[in-house]
């Protein structure tokens, strides 16, 4: 009788023993659900708050692109908050922070006053900001080497033009823009010593009628390629350029498509891709705060037809034996053998 009552005791505490097993095991399962896996899992948050509102610019509305991209491939709770003026945009900063967004992303010059006062004030906040440099210890700023996209322009310029004489419309004259200027004109006379190079400011980034005006100028002055560099002033040198036959380039996205006729070129600025890998290094846990920058060797400038494909039909006036001899500058920029001088590091 002892024996089988040990029996039935030995049974019922290995039973016991084993139920307790499988629940600890469970508790474990629902603990780390509740801790970040599965469907349970608490998404990041990361917020792009715009200087401008997006349609004002291509720019912005690339970058929103990859960034909306990157939340849906990398499984981040994603919002884009658009401004439209400045006092507006640090607000709008300020409300992300109160938010509690896990990184917060800004864009251009615009932002960089705000940025300043609100990244000091949020040490434990990690920021974003592209297109320009914001020295703060929770910043990562992600610059372009425009200069580099701007040497091919005007390399293509210089072997395209009949006239030898091109110009530049350009938005204001600040340090920023003359990686634009002084990039096009080293890649001009670099396949064209001989060509002319015209130059004129809107004085902001909004006045297509005097973009007009001044690419009407330059045309008067003999240009027969002028690079639009003005943001939507170039919608003013693009309107000049159907209505007195010049060739004119774009900027930032491809805008030969709205006249290939007589927009040629754009120089191009991946601010999708640079929105889509920061979001992608935020997420992937690489994020890095301090200056990273783009140019041709990492795909972040370019130029249609030469680093990137356009819908666009090739114009006979730039024509594709130029096409390749840029490429191979590109090639030869990219391996260091040629080196584009950045006028900011002078």
């Amino acid at each position: 009788m002892k024996k089988h009552f040990a029996l039935l005791l030995t049974l019922v505490l290995a039973i016991s023993v084993i139920a307790a097993c499988g629940s600890n095991s469970n508790n474990a399962g629902n603990e780390g659900a509740a801790n970040g896996g599965g469907d349970d899992a608490v998404k990041k948050r990361i917020a792009l708050v715009l200087p401008e509102q997006i349609g004002v610019n291509p720019f912005f509305a690339l970058m929103d692109e990859g960034f909306k991209r990157a939340g849906e491939e990398f499984g981040a709770e994603v919002k884009t908050i658009e401004s439209t003026d400045p006092a507006a945009f640090e607000q709008n900063l300020r409300s992300t922070v109160a938010e509690n967004y896990d990184l917060i992303i800004t864009a251009t010059f615009q932002a960089e006053d705000a940025l300043n006062k609100v990244a000091p004030e949020n040490p434990d906040k990690s920021f974003a900001i592209i297109d320009t440099v914001v020295d703060q210890p929770n910043v990562r700023s992600v610059v372009f080497r425009e200069h580099e996209a701007a040497f091919l322009l005007g390399a293509a310029a210089g072997l395209s033009t009949k006239t030898n004489k091109v110009g530049a419309v350009v938005a204001i004259d600040a340090p920023l823009l003359s990686k634009y200027t002084k990039g096009f004109e080293q890649g001009l006379k670099y396949t064209n010593e001989n060509a002319e190079f015209f130059v004129n400011y809107v004085g902001n980034f909004e006045d297509s009628a005097k973009g007009k005006e001044l690419a009407v100028l330059q045309h008067s002055k003999g240009a027969d390629f002028i690079a639009g560099m003005a943001a939507v002033g170039d919608l003013g040198v693009f309107e000049a350029a159907k209505e007195l036959g010049f060739y004119a380039s774009g900027q930032d996205v491809d805008r030969t498509e709205l006249d290939p006729e007589h927009i040629v070129l754009s120089q191009l600025k991946g601010t999708d891709a640079v929105a889509y890998e920061t979001v992608k290094a935020f997420m992937g846990g690489t994020f890095e705060f301090g200056a990273a920058d783009y140019g041709l060797k990492e795909d972040g400038v370019g130029l249609t037809f030469v680093t990137r494909e356009s819908k666009s039909p090739l114009s006979p006036f730039i024509g594709q034996e130029t096409v390749d001899k840029v490429k191979e500058i590109a090639e030869d920029i990219k391996s260091g053998k040629i080196e584009v001088v950045n006028p900011l590091a002078q």
